[in-house]
């Protein structure tokens, strides 16, 4: 045979014999041979589409969804006249059964808080409506400012685990609407004749302690009557969407160690940088009066006041 003729044929036999080699070797070896895992592949194993979106997806705060949990808040009032009487009528509906629900737990002294506020959170009213044997809730009310406004429905279903929902709908004022800027942030207000300062901040995505204060005519007062349950009840709303708070009284009037002033405290979570608007409604001699406060989450901290330039927040409860 010619030399090259030869060498090529050698080439070619040492190639098959190497290739047939590894591929013995490959069956045989189960780590060469193993097919790799959908784990493998990824590093880790992959978790369902709708886990993982839940795991990115933050739980939304209260009163932005007319519906959730279940429940949808049916609103029968939608437009009110600015400065006029009316009656807000509403109900909670079971999204299941597509009925108005009539057993709620108490919870602060009632079966549901109802709170209305303005868009640019410069009106609050906290109001307690009654409910009829079919569900249906109503209460007067009297808006002075034309414009957007928000009603929360704060309420905890009577039924075994269940858990507070707050559901909001949207309000219409009719009137010449004329927003006003969101009220500087300020550590002491006044209102009515009392001045209330809060000792503390909100923190986004972590409680934090809240104190307010109560002085009337230079003087702390020691004998906040219980409202609601405590010695004060504070709401929190996000200014932009009016997120809804869920903020907690630290003790209770009788449980031995909460005393009725001067300072009544409370724990809230913000859930997110920004600003929000804080109303605190307190009973002295037999009225309830409410404070507002802005303040910023993740910011500056509220500037102390100048002697004399307090502000007045007077807010209707």
């Amino acid at each position: 045979m010619h030399t090259g003729l030869k060498i090529t044929a050698f080439a070619a036999a040492l190639a098959a014999t190497f290739g047939s080699a590894y591929a013995v070797g490959g069956a045989m070896d189960p780590a060469a041979g193993k097919e790799p895992s959908h784990q493998d592949a990824h590093g880790a194993k992959e978790r369902p589409a709708a886990e993982k979106d839940a795991a990115r997806t933050p739980e939304l705060p209260g009163g932005l969804q007319i519906s959730q949990g279940g429940y949808a808040l049916d609103l029968d009032t939608p437009r009110v006249e600015a400065g006029e009487p009316a009656e807000l009528r509403f109900a909670v509906v079971d999204e299941d059964s597509s009925r108005k629900v009539t057993a709620f737990r108490r919870e602060h002294g009632k079966e549901l808080h109802l709170i209305v506020a303005s868009s640019d959170l410069t009106t609050y009213r906290h109001l307690h409506p009654e409910r009829a044997a079919d569900g249906t809730w109503s209460t007067p009310v009297e808006l002075p400012e034309a414009g957007g406004y928000r009603v929360f429905a704060d309420f905890t279903p009577d039924g075994k685990n269940a858990e507070g929902v707050t559901l909001g709908a949207d309000l219409a004022v009719s009137g010449d609407a004329r927003p006003e800027a969101l009220p500087d942030a300020e550590r002491t207000v006044t209102v009515d004749g009392y001045e209330v300062t809060l000792d503390g901040a909100l923190r986004p995505g972590a409680g934090s302690e809240l104190k307010l204060g109560v002085e009337k005519d230079g003087k702390p007062v020691t004998d906040l009557q219980p409202y609601l349950g405590a010695y004060g009840h504070l709401v929190a709303l996000r200014a932009g969407d009016l997120a809804y708070l869920h903020v907690h009284p630290n003790g209770e009037p009788g449980d031995g160690r909460t005393k009725p002033g001067p300072e009544v405290s409370f724990t809230a979570t913000a859930p997110s940088k920004g600003a929000y608007r804080l109303f605190l409604d307190f009973r002295h001699e037999g009225k309830v009066r409410t404070a507002a406060f802005t303040v910023h989450a993740g910011g500056p901290a509220a500037a102390e006041p100048e002697p004399g330039n307090e502000e007045s927040a007077e807010h209707g409860h």
